[in-house]
């Protein structure tokens, strides 16, 4: 834990200080509390008096998840403010706000339950709570300020409900980064919603929106109703199918076309077939679809063929992080809008299949229930299979995430110009070849770990050839003399790769993110 926080706090003094604004210190501020903190928490779910059942062999994880969110907006003001986009670097102020607001919320509800009263943390508390405050006051107008409030009020009706539904499937930390970046887009969507003007917005950015919150209310809808009803009858899932045709037609596309201003439908099939280029990746990625599927049946076969092997070894699963990475660079080279718009596709997939495998919805949802049990690992303790889902978010977030409007063509300066492959080699090289190195070859660990000093220096080596390939095939990529800062950057993920007890495929991509378009 201590290692981990000297990292996060390594990665918050770097931005501080490319930065150095009110909004800077406020994430040292920020930072030192949550570091505090933190040790409460822990402290509370070892005891088990942390109120809802939060994910078994992990720590809180409340530093390095506080961060997330506010260096995301402090780096996203800094990139518009240069490019001169006032828009989306008062978008970027709300972002860090909020990201600083719901931290300290956290911070404050682990002060409030334990007991005794930690004297000397609910004082460093209230100190970088009237620090974060007094900036706000002086940095937001009311309608943005309103706005962060409706996000916090948001997180905590969504808190309450999925932790309490959905017991041991997050940590704290991760709760705050997963449900505090549904609140998110939730309010946008709404706030949006609200305010339609013809032909202002991205379509692509809509369809994220609408996407995701379409898949989280499908879900909680269903959770309610299946209370009172047994989910795995064919009555159930006949209703099951039914009500997702209903509210995907009558709710959510209506919804889309309000926000578009077109025929959802006819707009994406024309989006998806605008050019060969396009056809050509989509007929690659199917084949990469059909693969992943291919190696999920062979390793169930096996399974049933030797009665002794009960799970798939590491290098099994990471067989999943190569095809991921063989689905992601050519879109990220050739057609990045399409990549964007087909994860999005994929992340709707991917939920929606997992409420067919979590409700055992027939006819398939038993057969998808045994057929990823094979896949499960420690982090898979609750009654959700989430790492296959945050692997995907682990890819695209760098890509959704990335200022498009802030990069004035199409591509960042520096090492801004790697922020969309963040996922790639974080995830899809880094901590790939991190576990299988460490795995096979791995003789030397880390104090306090299971990974090695083998693992971690060829994944930092491995991201290093990684970014020389990106060089060469991305011709939009000009570093400008930045390896240095690249390679701190790698380097310091790396590390946080063997400390970290978090949700590493979620956790890694958007700290490198923050630090390359710092």
């Amino acid at each position: 834990v201590l290692v981990e926080s000297l990292l996060v706090f390594i990665i918050v003094l770097s931005v501080h200080v490319v930065v150095w604004d009110r909004f800077s210190w406020c994430t040292v501020a920020l930072a030192v509390q949550a570091f505090y903190v933190q040790f409460k928490w822990d402290r509370l779910l070892q005891l088990g008096g942390a109120v809802f059942q939060f994910r078994g062999a992990a720590n809180s994880g409340l530093l390095p998840t506080s961060m997330v969110i506010p260096l995301l907006g402090v780096v996203m003001k800094e990139r518009c403010r240069a490019a001169g986009i006032v828009y989306f670097e008062r978008f970027g102020i709300v972002v860090a706000s909020t990201g600083m607001l719901l931290a300290l919320f956290l911070s404050i509800l682990a002060v409030g339950i334990t007991k005794p009263v930690p004297t000397n943390t609910c004082i460093l508390t209230g100190i970088a709570g009237s620090i974060i405050i007094y900036t706000m006051k002086h940095s937001l107008t009311v309608s943005e300020v309103i706005e962060v409030l409706e996000v916090l009020l948001i997180f905590v009706y969504l808190s309450m409900i999925l932790l309490y539904l959905l017991p041991r499937c997050f940590t704290p930390g991760e709760a705050l980064l997963v449900l505090g970046g549904v609140s998110f887009v939730l309010n946008q969507l709404i706030k949006r919603s609200l305010n339609v003007i013809e032909g202002r917005g991205d379509p692509i950015d809509f369809f994220l929106l609408v996407a995701v919150v379409g898949v989280v209310l499908l879900g909680l809808f269903f959770t309610v109703l299946f209370i009172f009803l047994d989910s795995g009858t064919w009555i159930s899932s006949m209703f099951f199918h039914m009500m997702t045709a209903v509210l995907g037609l009558g709710v959510i596309m209506p919804w889309l076309y309000r926000l578009i201003q077109r025929n959802p439908l006819f707009w994406l099939l024309q989006f998806l077939f605008q050019t060969q280029t396009r056809l050509y990746l989509l007929v690659y990625w199917t084949f990469l679809a059909a693969s992943a599927c291919g190696v999920v049946f062979y390793q169930n076969a096996k399974r049933s063929s030797e009665s002794k092997k009960h799970q798939a070894s590491t290098i099994t699963r990471k067989y999943f992080h190569f095809i991921v990475v063989a689905t992601y660079v050519p879109g990220l080279i050739y057609d990045r809008q399409l990549l964007y718009v087909a994860a999005v596709l994929c992340l709707a997939v991917f939920i929606f299949l997992e409420y067919i495998r979590y409700f055992r919805i027939k006819p398939f949802g038993q057969t998808l229930r045994h057929l990823l049990s094979l896949f499960l690992d420690e982090r898979d303790s609750g009654p959700l299979i989430l790492t296959h889902i945050y692997l995907l978010l682990g890819m695209s977030l760098p890509v959704w995430l990335f200022p498009r409007s802030c990069a004035p063509k199409g591509t960042l300066p520096g090492a801004g110009a790697l922020v969309p492959y963040s996922g790639v080699l974080a995830v899809g090289v880094g901590d790939t070849i991190a576990s299988v190195f460490g795995s096979t070859m791995g003789e030397i660990k880390w104090p306090g770990t299971k990974k090695t000093f083998e693992g971690t220096m060829t994944a930092i080596f491995a991201q290093i050839i990684a970014v020389a390939l990106i060089l060469i095939f991305d011709s939009n990529v000009n570093l400008n003399s930045s390896y240095a800062w690249i390679l701190a950057s790698v380097s310091l993920v790396s590390l946080l790769e063997a400390y970290t007890t978090q949700i590493d495929n979620l956790l890694l991509p958007l700290y490198l993110q923050i630090m390359l378009m710092a």
